[in-house]
């Protein structure tokens, strides 16, 4: 992605007040002064897309982006040491990245990506994060690409599942964010249904094109969704 892609993506989020932008940590000031005057906070991405980072190099990438213009940090966890049940390693990075962003004024979103984990990690995570106080749990990176036994890479994102296990065991102010998955205004309506607060999404125009086309506006209004096929159902989500 090139800096004019960022560009055109900021002008997208400024001219549909969407509630953030997403960027790279190096375009943070240059975000910042692009949506200046409107209502689209500055989200930049640490430890991003795979988590390896040092906990010392995330703790310094968060309050650089933080102090750089971001409201809203995204970190990734370390996977591997998800997956390798060292939660002392996770709850550890998370509390002082956490504490590190909080400093600076901003809040932090906690990326599990999903793709890789079982119901059992993405619960302890939840609980861990709930421990912590942190703003957000969300799904992906979008990145998090699986190898099959075909040898073909799959990716799944933001599954019903997934999202009605992360609310269910996440504290009341934890909040939840959809990433990956959500294409359709429908989709977006059946994750809202289940506890989804924010929605992270590439689809943002034709999601929002059609939700007027559907009289969604600034006023309640009822609406009916087709709902997003969960894993078993035969057509696959």
């Amino acid at each position: 992605m090139t800096d004019a892609d960022i560009l055109a993506g900021l002008k997208i989020a400024r001219d549909n007040h969407v509630a953030t932008a997403c960027v790279k940590p190096y375009f943070t000031s240059l975000a910042k002064q692009e949506l200046s005057g409107s209502d689209v906070l500055v989200c930049p991405v640490v430890g991003f897309p795979h988590g390896n980072s040092t906990t010392e190099i995330k703790v310094a990438e968060a309050t650089a982006a933080a102090k750089a213009g971001g409201a809203e940090i995204d970190m990734v966890v370390n996977i591997g040491k998800v997956l390798g049940g060292d939660w002392e390693y996770v709850s550890s990075e998370i509390r002082v990245v956490n504490k590190a962003v909080v400093a600076c004024g901003a809040i932090l979103k906690v990326i599990f990506e999903n793709d890789y984990l079982k119901p059992e990690y993405i619960t302890r995570l939840c609980e861990i994060c709930t421990e912590i106080g942190v703003a957000f749990v969300k799904t992906s990176t979008g990145y998090g690409f699986v190898k099959q036994a075909d040898g073909s890479y799959n990716y799944k994102g933001a599954t019903v599942g997934d999202l009605k296990l992360m609310r269910e065991i996440s504290g009341e102010k934890v909040q939840i964010k959809a990433a990956g998955g959500v294409r359709t205004l429908d989709d977006l309506l059946h994750v809202m249904s289940l506890g989804v607060t924010r929605i992270g999404a590439t689809a943002t125009v034709a999601i929002l094109e059609d939700a007027k086309k559907r009289g969604i506006g600034n006023e309640p209004v009822e609406v009916s969704f087709k709902p997003m096929k969960e894993e078993g159902e035969s057509a696959g989500y």
